[in-house]
C-alpha cells in the first residue's frame, strides 16, 4: 500500500484502518438487508401470509422475499404512497374463500396451491380485483388505488 499512497506512510496506515473499520460496521447492516425483519407467516386453511413493509428494513426484506413466494401483494395509492390496512379475498376459480385478511403492510407474502384466483382488495371505498394463476413461479399483483 505504501506505493499505492506515494510514499506517505501515514495516510495509508489511516486510510487502512477506516478501511478494515468501515466495512465491518457496513456490512453487518448490508451483508443481508432487512435480516430477521419478515413479520411471522400466518396460517388459514391451505393458505399462508405475511404481511409487512413498514419501515425500510421490513420493506427491503419483505421485497427480497417477494422472489420465494408464489403470490406477492402490493397495496399504494395512485400517487404512490403505500398503503396498509387494505381488505383482502382471494377466491379460488371455484369461488370458495382461499384467505380472507386485513394487511397490515403495503406487501403481503402468500403462499396457496397452485390453481387460479382471484385477488380482490379494498380500501377507503375503493375495490380493485386481479386474477392470477399460482403454480408457475413467483409473481406479484399490484393493486394501486
Amino acid at each position: 500500500m505504501r506505493n499505492l499512497f506515494f510514499g506517505r506512510p501515514g495516510l495509508c496506515a489511516a486510510l487502512a484502518c477506516a478501511s478494515i473499520a468501515a466495512p465491518l460496521t457496513s456490512q453487518a447492516q448490508t451483508v443481508n438487508p432487512g435480516a430477521g425483519a419478515l413479520p411471522a407467516m400466518k396460517v388459514q386453511g391451505n393458505a399462508r401470509f405475511a404481511c409487512g413493509g413498514i419501515g425500510s428494513d421490513e420493506s427491503g426484506a419483505m421485497r427480497a422475499a417477494m422472489k420465494d413466494h408464489p403470490l406477492s401483494l402490493l397495496f399504494a395509492r395512485a400517487t404512490g404512497e403505500y398503503l396498509a390496512n387494505v381488505d383482502v379475498t382471494i377466491k379460488a376459480a371455484g369461488g370458495d374463500t382461499a384467505l380472507a385478511m386485513r394487511a397490515s403492510g403495503p406487501v403481503c407474502l402468500v403462499d396457496l396451491p397452485a390453481g387460479r384466483y382471484t385477488v380482490e382488495a379494498s380500501t377507503e371505498g375503493m375495490t380493485k380485483s386481479h386474477t392470477v394463476t399460482v403454480g408457475r413461479g413467483s409473481q406479484t399483483a399490484d393493486f394501486r388505488f
